[in-house]
């Protein structure tokens, strides 16, 4: 055998030889074993059980527990404005009075055409005893003394529309008009709130429904009073949700005797929903698989993946409502690598008694 012959002879068996290697190793490989055959290194992570609540800044708008723009009923001249702006007022305070003069004698004619019809009336029913007048002039005399009642009526309400009086005891705003001024139906006299109490309306997430009740306390922040807080009860709770933002409208009374909040007010709300005690696994040990979650979970050096239920997401953590519980170890990091029965290597320190704290290596 010449020189060449022995050299692609050995080189064959060299290729042999490497080629038998490999295929003797593919199976450590296939079964994810680290180098040199070892296991796959992981971090691993303890299942806690935590007190979890809830907590959510509801944002809301301070409104008046009463409040309307004072107009006036008919057109006419302003001849007196009897309120100060800013002024504090009680139901029945007269505000302003309107022109009134025309009303006055057309009232004056209508109870003058009453007294006549009523005497006529008056008379002819005396009459009656003696069948001097019939039934139906009677009663002929008797509409006609009706519809006089009813024109005194009128015009005494229309006298009294001159008058324009507090509806409620509030506090009236900034005064727009003038005396001399000309107003109708359509003019804004001045406003009229009523702020003490004063309401508070805020939304809530549909899923807090269970927490907020007719009859609570909260408790309510305003950017002009940072310091302070306002106490208030929920007084009532919308029946329908908003189906966009599902989410429902709550109105609260908040005492307002010193006048310190406004309708318009933008404020806030604190609320929290306590859910007990829960378990929480890191969010990066949750592995996807189409609708289903799964957790691998070392057992005696053995990774076992197992479905689970998931409930609330939270920064860093989420909560396991089925499939595993406090104190089972997880793997945090090295997911990608496992499958169900590869035995692991962890490569951190794990401490049960304190919730798995330590320092992890990174893989």
């Amino acid at each position: 055998m010449n020189t060449d012959t022995a050299g692609r002879v050995l080189a064959l068996v060299s290729a042999a030889a490497i080629l038998a290697g490999c295929q003797a190793d593919a199976p450590d490989e296939r079964a994810g074993r680290g180098p040199g055959g070892g296991a796959t290194r992981v971090v691993t992570a303890v299942l806690k059980a935590e007190h979890l609540v809830d907590e959510i800044e509801a944002l809301g708008t301070a409104r008046a527990n009463e409040s309307i723009e004072i107009k006036p009923r008919l057109a006419s001249i302003v001849t007196r404005i009897a309120f100060g702006e800013g002024d504090a007022v009680r139901r029945g305070d007269l505000l302003v009075e309107l022109e009134n003069s025309e009303i006055r004698a057309n009232l004056a004619v209508a109870e003058a055409a009453l007294s006549e019809s009523r005497s006529s009336y008056e008379r002819s029913l005396s009459l009656r005893p003696t069948q001097a007048i019939s039934e139906a002039s009677l009663e002929q005399l008797r509409a006609a003394m009706q519809v006089d009642e009813a024109t005194v009526e009128a015009a005494k309400a229309r006298l009294a529309n001159t008058y324009i009086r507090a509806p409620f005891d509030g506090r009236v705003g900034l005064r727009r008009v003038s005396p001399g001024g000309y107003v109708d139906t359509s003019t804004v006299i001045t406003t009229l709130d009523d702020t003490d109490p004063i309401k508070l309306d805020f939304s809530i997430p549909e899923a807090f429904l269970a927490v907020v009740s007719e009859g609570m306390e909260i408790i309510a922040h305003s950017l002009v009073y940072p310091d302070r807080d306002f106490r208030g009860i929920v007084d009532s709770i919308d029946t329908r949700l908003d189906p966009v933002s599902r989410s429902v409208m709550v109105r609260a009374v908040i005492s307002n005797a010193e006048a310190v909040l406004k309708p318009g007010m933008f404020m806030t709300v604190d609320l929290q929903q306590d859910r007990g005690e829960v378990v929480l696994a890191p969010e990066e040990a949750v592995v996807p698989e189409a609708d289903r979650q799964y957790l691998f979970l070392v057992e005696n050096g053995v990774a076992r993946k197992r479905e689970v239920v998931l409930g609330r997401r939270m920064p860093g953590s989420v909560v396991v409502l089925e499939g595993a519980g406090p104190g089972a170890i997880v793997v945090s990091e090295g997911t990608q690598k496992l499958r169900d029965g590869m035995p692991v290597e962890v490569v951190n320190e794990i401490t049960l008694q304190d919730g798995g704290t330590g320092s992890p290596s990174r893989l």
